[in-house]
């Protein structure tokens, strides 16, 4: 049971860290070896919904790559409305077939907050932490057949320590969980399991160093291509 708690935790942090991360492209939790696999299978072709969250999750990471690269602090602050699709196939991949996933697919959504001149000086300062405020990511869970879909709620307040342009250590916080007793109870538990040992913490610095590494500078070779 602990595995799909991280797991399940793990792609909520994945939602709520997308600004900063490079997640649409890979299941979170996966090894590179299914990395691969599942890179060559066909994939289904994203929906017009999808393909929307999509072009509104890059236009948040350019906001993002373009200040991380100028380290200036004056101008607007970061504020994106994030939404992800997680498709069934895609969670029972995240869950390695340890588990069945006795839902179908999960919308969630929050709105990423993020002080421009912490993102400057996190990358120009010698040591700096990043604090977010408290965001919510809600989601919507489906059920099979007609069933209506389940409703959650959980909210998270990520800091990130960087030393030299690198974070080094991080911590997610989490909050307040709200949803149906099944749901809730796996919420709660994973949460307090991860408040008090940060499990999650290493992957989070991983995936924001690969981020403002090499993430980053593919979004501004795209850009600088002409592309969108």
């Amino acid at each position: 049971m602990t595995f799909l708690r991280i797991a399940c935790l793990v792609g909520l942090a994945a939602l709520v860290l997308s600004g900063t991360a490079h997640t649409e492209d890979k299941v979170p939790g996966q090894t590179p070896g299914a990395e691969a696999q599942a890179a060559s299978e066909a994939e289904e072709p994203l929906t017009p919904e999808e393909k929307a969250e999509k072009r509104a999750r890059k236009a948040c990471k350019v906001e993002i790559c373009g200040i991380l690269a100028s380290k200036d602090p004056n101008g607007a602050d970061v504020s994106c409305d994030i939404v992800k699709t997680w498709r069934e196939k895609d969670i029972e991949k995240m869950l390695g077939g340890k588990f069945d996933w006795p839902w179908g697919k999960a919308v969630c959504q929050s709105r990423l907050a993020m002080r421009r001149g912490g993102l400057a000086r996190a990358m120009s300062e010698p040591s700096y932490e990043i604090v977010l405020q408290p965001q919510k990511v809600r989601c919507t869970l489906s059920q099979q057949g007609n069933a209506p879909p389940y409703s959650v709620e959980v909210s998270i307040a990520p800091k990130v320590s960087f030393e030299k342009g690198k974070a080094v250590t991080a911590r997610l916080h989490w909050g307040e969980a709200s949803g149906p007793m099944l749901v809730y109870a796996l919420i709660y538990a994973g949460t307090g399991l991860d408040n008090s040992a940060n499990v999650l913490g290493p992957h989070v610095v991983r995936m924001v160093n690969e981020f403002a590494g090499k993430k980053c500078a593919e979004v501004r070779k795209e850009m600088g291509a002409g592309g969108n």
